[in-house]
Formats: structure tokens, C-alpha cells, sequence
């Protein structure tokens, strides 16, 4: 591949000041461009991608993920992981509890009892380390022995990389120097109309995934071990919906917010996930992955509906551009292992090893539907 097409700048997107040290660092910010005018921006608090743009079927370029401007927002307690990397463990951990060889740990519980995306700090809301190589950024993080409760030293880099094909690759490897749990993916929210354009766009996308079986939750989105068959169920997507026909219809939900088991071959690797079009711009995404799940995910918490505008301020989520965000105004596909796997033996592999690699590719492609 002739990388020479590929322009990576980098520029300072403010400063961090680590509440547990005091230290005050800069946060860069990268900046991608290739040769269709596709354009990505990253940042190293949270490994966080910040902007996507995307031309539709007509030439115009929009931003079609949800973010802010500055730092002060992506430090408002209201974000809701907006692009970031999430981990040590992503997703619900049951009774902040985990085991492993028969030694449990009791790791930060931050959703009532329980455990989400690592618990009071996670990888999200820590500044990382980069290294630039031609136009790869690679960042990197290591997370101390018995941080949010995890045991062992968990090295973290990852790397991210646009090319000519419109894709966006990122790739998460990890060590530990005990055995621990980790279970990493990215929360970029997606709007292919552009981020500001709310539900009613959403609502119009035709969404598929490759997944015939769900994992089966309790009222706290807690897995119970077993899988449901997604046949004759508005979590069937195998053949394309419209989003707005089927959102409504979940029981219990309001919206999606459900861990997807990818078809994939025995020896398969990377493999198709999903993918989302909007017909009015024609932009399609498409994410592929070595990952057995994706929990795809509607924006059903996100405050501020247009009926309640007049409301609570304090609650309402202003964006890029002093956009106001509201509820199901953007989706995600996040590729990951099944929520809560180390605590059931009959889910894939969680457990990480000394001597041993986490790797985990995600690749977004985005191309246009005349």
C-alpha cells in the first residue's frame, strides 16, 4: 500500500490534570486525510476518536461521530464514554466479581453493584503515551497491579491507522504480568446523516448484523450464561431493517443496548460484524473483526429529549458545535468479548495470561451507495 497518500498531522487539543497525581499533561490530538477526503481525529485522553468525516453520495462532507469541542467536554461527568477506549473490561461485570484460577477479586462496582466499562477510572479518563510511525499513532498505556481492583501489570498499546480503501484500523494488544481479565473496545457514536442530526436520521438507517444468537440478561444486564436464538425476535438484523421500524418493539428496552454472538468460522479471523447505511446520504459503514461479539447500543441514555428541553439544563448533553445530543440520536457497534465472560465457563476465552497476547482488530469501512 503506497502510504504516501495518507497525511497525518499533530497538534495539542488542551491539557489533563490527573486528579490522582496532580500532574498537568498535554493532550494530543492526530489528525488523518486521505485521498477521498475522508478524515479521522484522535486524541490520546481515552485514545479517543473525536471526529469522522465522511462525503456523502452528493460530494458534502459531514462529521458523523458525536464528540466535543475541548477537553471540557470530554471531562463532563455526562459523557458517556463518547469515542473512547474503554477497559480494562469493557461492558457489565456481575457483582463487580471476577475469578480466575480459583482466586477472586473484587474490582470497583460503579452501576450499582456492579461493574461497567472499569469501573471509577477507567482506560477512558487516563492520558496516554504515543508513538508515531509513519502514519501509524501507536498509544500506549500500562495499568498498575490491582488498579479498579484487576490484578497484574497490564501493558495496553494500540494502534491506529487510516488508509486509501476508507478504512480506519484499530488495533488493541495487551500483557499482563498476572493472570487477569481483559476485555477492551472502542464507544464511538455513530450518526451516518452527521452527529447533530438527531433520531429522526437514526431512525431511518437500515442496520445488519452478523448474529444469529444473543446473550440472555437479567434486569441489570447481567448475563445468565445462556444464549437465545435472535430468529423471530427484533433482535433478528441478519437481513437489513430500518432502524426506526423495529427500535420500539424490544422487549423491556427502549432502544438497543444487547450483546450480538458473531457468526464466525472455526479458523475464521477477522470476519464481517455489521453495518449500517443511510439511504438520504448513502454512507454505509461496515466494521469487521476478530472479536465474538459487538454489543450494538441506540444512545437510549443519553438526556436531554427534545420534550424535555425545557427542563432540567443541567442534564441537557451539548456536543460539537453547541449541538444539543439526545436519546437514540446515534448507535454503536462496539466489537469486544461477551459481557461478564470470566464468570461463565461456556463463554469465549477472557482470561489473559502472562506470556500470552490480547489482540483485538476493529476495522470501520466506509464507502458510498449511489
Amino acid at each position: 500500500m503506497n502510504t504516501a497518500k495518507i497525511i497525518l498531522e499533530e497538534d495539542e487539543f488542551g491539557l489533563f490534570t490527573d486528579k490522582t497525581s496532580g500532574k498537568s499533561t498535554p493532550v494530543r490530538r492526530f489528525t488523518w486525510r486521505n485521498k477521498n477526503r475522508v478524515t479521522v481525529q484522535v486524541i490520546t485522553y481515552g485514545a479517543t476518536i473525536t471526529s469522522i468525516k465522511v462525503p456523502d453520495k452528493n460530494g458534502a462532507i459531514d462529521d458523523i461521530v458525536m464528540g466535543f469541542d475541548d477537553m471540557k467536554g470530554y471531562l463532563n461527568p455526562l459523557n458517556p464514554y463518547f469515542g473512547a477506549t474503554v477497559g480494562r473490561v469493557a461492558n457489565r461485570i456481575g457483582n463487580a466479581t471476577i475469578r480466575i484460577d480459583g482466586v477472586q477479586y473484587r474490582v470497583t462496582a460503579n452501576l450499582g453493584n456492579h461493574t461497567l466499562h472499569g469501573g471509577l477510572r477507567g482506560f477512558d479518563k487516563v492520558n496516554w503515551d504515543y508513538y508515531v510511525n509513519g502514519t501509524k499513532v501507536i498509544m500506549s498505556y500500562t495499568s498498575p497491579d490491582g488498579e479498579e481492583g484487576f490484578p497484574g501489570d497490564v501493558l495496553v498499546n494500540i494502534t491506529f491507522h487510516l488508509n486509501d480503501q476508507n478504512e480506519f484500523l484499530v488495533n488493541f494488544k495487551a500483557t499482563s504480568t498476572k493472570p487477569t481479565y481483559v476485555n477492551l473496545t472502542n464507544h464511538s457514536y455513530f450518526n451516518l446523516a452527521g452527529h447533530e442530526m438527531g433520531a429522526t436520521e437514526v431512525y431511518r438507517h437500515l442496520i445488519t448484523i452478523n448474529a444469529n444468537e444473543t446473550t440472555e440478561v437479567d434486569e441489570n444486564s447481567i448475563p445468565s450464561g445462556r444464549l437465545l436464538s435472535v430468529v423471530d425476535t427484533p433482535l433478528d438484523l441478519q437481513i437489513p431493517k430500518v432502524l426506526g421500524d423495529v427500535i420500539h418493539t424490544i422487549p423491556n428496552y427502549d432502544g438497543y443496548d444487547h450483546n450480538f454472538c458473531i457468526n464466525k468460522g472455526t479458523d475464521q479471523g477477522i470476519a464481517f460484524i455489521a453495518r449500517a447505511l443511510h439511504p438520504p446520504s448513502g454512507r454505509v459503514l461496515e466494521v469487521y473483526s476478530n472479536q465474538p461479539g459487538v454489543q450494538f447500543y441506540t444512545s437510549n441514555s443519553i438526556p436531554g429529549d427534545p420534550k424535555d428541553d425545557k427542563g432540567d439544563q443541567s442534564k441537557r448533553l451539548i456536543g460539537k458545535g453547541e449541538c444539543v445530543y439526545h436519546k437514540h440520536g446515534a448507535f454503536c457497534f462496539e466489537t469486544q468479548n461477551w459481557p461478564d465472560a470470566i464468570n461463565h465457563k461456556n463463554f469465549p476465552k477472557a482470561s489473559l495470561y502472562p506470556g500470552e497476547t490480547y489482540d483485538h482488530t476493529c476495522i470501520y469501512k466506509f464507502w458510498i451507495k449511489p
